[in-house]
């Protein structure tokens, strides 16, 4: 029994070990040329190859851009949220504009912000904001707006004001909801960054990827990928961490533990 408790606990990362095998042998066995497809040994060499101080500070570049993004998403995320839940006219007003800022291409808009606001940190953080705000707002919005409406009657029959009523009512129901937001949103930080810094930066996960496939070093291309990936990972699971360590009731039963 705890063989198959094991087993089952380790099953992704077999498979992830199974698909590197594969693809290992098949580029081995087939003799694909590295800058078509580099075996994951060749990856792993020239990631190794490259100066630490190199991966700090493009590691950094872009973790600092996608943190930035993602808090100004959160601090105006929730809010919006809030006021979108709690009044009827701005639900009118502003989410057809959300749907519109939304629907609007990025990475077709990321040069005109470039442009318009300059070189350095700030056009990268307004492009990773608009990548990942949506989904708070949105998420967030109707978990506030799925609160039982008995718990809102109670509350009211309690006279409890407006405030208390968001505060302790609406927003701890709604922390499921702002949770899934969060992890996906956390994920699309990373992206952001990754496509401003393919359309101006001088430093960056990004830039490091565009500058080693320029120069055909399509291996160190995909060793810049794979660090992109752990870095992805990390911040997911610290949005993890902290449900589990500040809210696990808002954690799905099969999360639980």
């Amino acid at each position: 029994m705890r063989a198959w408790r094991l087993l089952d606990r380790f099953t992704p990362v077999l498979a992830f070990l199974a698909v590197l095998g594969i693809w290992e042998a098949a580029t081995r066995l087939l003799s694909v040329p590295s800058f078509l497809l580099p075996a994951p040994s060749v990856i792993v060499t020239a990631g190794i190859a490259v100066e630490p101080a190199i991966w700090v500070n493009h590691i950094w570049a872009t973790l600092r851009v996608a943190l930035i993004g993602y808090g100004v998403a959160i601090a105006v995320g929730i809010p919006l949220a809030i006021g979108l839940a709690n009044s009827r006219f701005l639900t009118r007003t502003l989410y057809p504009m959300l749907i519109v800022i939304q629907s609007t291409p990025v990475v077709a808009v990321a040069p005109i912000i470039v442009v318009t606001l300059g070189a350095g940190d700030l056009p990268r953080v307004v492009i990773t904001f608009l990548i990942t705000f949506f989904p708070i707002v949105v998420s967030t919005t109707t978990g506030l707006m799925a609160t039982p409406e008995e718990l809102i009657e109670l509350s009211r029959s309690l006279r409890a004001g407006r405030t208390r009523e968001i505060t302790q009512i609406r927003l701890p129901f709604a922390l499921p909801y702002l949770f899934s937001a969060l992890k996906i949103s956390v994920t699309l930080s990373i992206i952001g960054a990754v496509v401003a810094e393919f359309v101006a930066a001088e430093s960056g996960l990004g830039y490091f990827i565009g500058l080693s496939t320029s120069f055909f070093k399509i291996p160190q291309a995909f060793a810049g990928l794979v660090a992109l990936v752990i870095l992805s990972l990390l911040m997911f699971r610290s949005v993890v961490w902290v449900q589990t360590r500040f809210a696990p009731w808002s954690l799905p039963n099969s999360e639980r533990k």
